[in-house]
C-alpha cells in the first residue's frame, strides 16, 4: 500500500518509527500491517490490557479469549478508538489515533448496534460510503449489498430489520470502501446458518487476496474455518500467537487424544497399551480411544499393532488437534 494513499508520515514520526523499530516484518519476511509493541491499557486502578506485543500481516486472524480478556480494548486500541496508556500501535506504519487518511483504508464491524433505526439499509451503507470518499456511492453500495445478501431490501428501515439482516448491514458498511484491513467483532451474530457460511467463505477470501482481516468470535469451529492464525487473549495478556496446529505441538504436557477404528479393538488395544508413551487407552464397541505422549510413534505403532491381532484397520484419527482443544487448553 503505497503512502500516497495513506498519508505520508512526518520526518519527525519516521525516525520515531524507526527507532521503535517500524515497520516490523513477520518471520516469513514480510512487512506487518499491524503491529502492537509492548501495550498496555489502564483504566485507574483496572489493567485491560498488559504488555501486548503482536504483529499481523494479510490473511485471516482470530482474536480469541474468555469474557473479560482485553479483546475489545485490544480492537479499540487497533482503531484508534483508544490510546495506549503504554507502548505503541501501528496500522500500515502509522499510529490509528486521529488519523482520517488512515481510517478510509480500515474498515470497522462493531459488535454494539449503534444503528440509525429511520435510515434504511441502503442510506446507512451510502452514508458510510461517504465518509470514507469512496468516488462512486452507489456502486460500491450496491456491491457491499450484494455481497452480505441485502440488496432486495436495502429500502427497508434499520428499525423494522431483524438482528440478522442488521448485523449484516453493518459488514456491508464495513466493506463498502473497500478497506486494506478488516476489523470484524462477533460478526456473525444473528445471522442463519446459510448466511454464516457464505460470509465465512467470503472472509476467507478477502483474506487470500491480501487483505488483513482480524475477527474476535466466541465460535471457535467457525473461526477454524476461516484460518489458523489466533491471537488467544487471557486476563489482559497474550497467551498464545501464530498457527494453532504449530501451538497445539508444543503442548507437551498434554497428551493426545487419539480414535482407533478397526474390527478387533480388544485385541489391538491390547497391542497398543505396550506401545511407550502410552497413558491410557479406552476400548469403546469400534473404537479404541488412546491417550499418548508420543504421537508420532504412537500413529507408526498402529499399523503394526492391527497386523498383529490379526485386525483390519479402518481409521486414526487425532481427538483434540483443533482449535478448541488448543483454545480450553490455553484460557484453563
Amino acid at each position: 500500500m503505497s503512502s500516497d494513499m495513506i498519508g505520508a508520515p512526518t520526518a519527525q514520526s519516521a525516525v520515531a518509527d524507526q527507532k521503535a523499530g517500524f515497520p516490523g516484518r513477520l518471520p516469513d519476511g514480510r512487512p506487518a500491517t499491524i503491529e502492537v509493541q509492548n501495550v498496555s491499557k489502564w483504566y485507574g486502578d483496572k489493567v485491560a490490557v498488559s504488555d501486548l506485543s503482536f504483529a499481523l500481516g494479510p490473511g485471516v486472524t482470530a482474536l480469541l479469549g474468555p469474557n473479560g480478556a482485553g479483546k475489545s480494548t485490544t480492537l479499540k486500541l487497533l482503531t484508534g478508538l483508544l490510546q495506549p496508556s503504554r507502548g505503541q500501535v501501528r496500522v500500515l506504519g502509522q499510529s490509528p489515533v486521529n488519523n482520517p487518511k488512515l481510517y478510509q483504508q480500515m474498515g470497522l464491524v462493531p459488535e454494539q448496534e449503534g444503528l440509525y433505526p429511520f435510515l434504511s439499509i441502503r442510506q446507512f451503507v451510502e452514508l458510510a460510503a461517504r465518509l470514507h470518499h469512496v468516488s462512486n456511492v452507489r456502486e460500491a453500495t450496491d456491491e457491499a449489498l450484494r455481497i452480505v445478501e441485502l440488496l432486495d431490501v436495502a429500502d427497508r428501515p434499520l428499525g423494522n430489520c431483524s438482528k440478522g439482516m442488521r448485523q449484516r448491514a453493518k459488514i456491508a458498511q464495513g466493506l463498502v470502501h473497500d478497506p486494506q484491513i478488516l476489523i470484524l467483532d462477533e460478526p456473525l451474530t444473528g445471522a442463519d446458518p446459510r448466511q454464516r457460511l457464505a460470509m465465512m467463505e467470503y472472509f476467507t477470501r478477502l483474506g487470500n487476496a491480501g487483505k488483513t482481516v482480524l475477527i474476535s468470535s466466541h465460535i471457535l469451529y467457525e473461526v477454524e474455518r476461516m484460518g489458523s492464525n489466533v491471537l488467544v487473549l487471557v486476563q489482559g495478556k497474550l497467551a498464545a500467537e501464530g498457527d494453532f496446529h504449530a501451538i497445539r505441538a508444543l503442548m507437551d504436557d498434554r497428551p493426545r487424544r487419539v480414535r482407533v477404528t478397526c474390527s478387533d479393538p480388544r485385541s489391538v488395544a491390547a497391542f497398543l497399551i505396550t506401545v511407550p508413551g502410552t497413558r491410557s487407552v479406552h476400548v469403546e464397541e469400534q473404537a479404541i480411544i488412546v491417550e499418548t505422549i508420543t504421537p508420532l510413534e504412537f500413529h507408526l505403532a498402529v499399523p503394526q499393532a492391527a497386523q498383529s491381532a490379526g485386525a483390519h484397520l479402518y481409521g486414526i484419527e487425532g481427538l483434540d488437534e483443533d482449535l478448541e482443544s488448543v483454545f480450553r487448553y490455553l484460557v484453563n
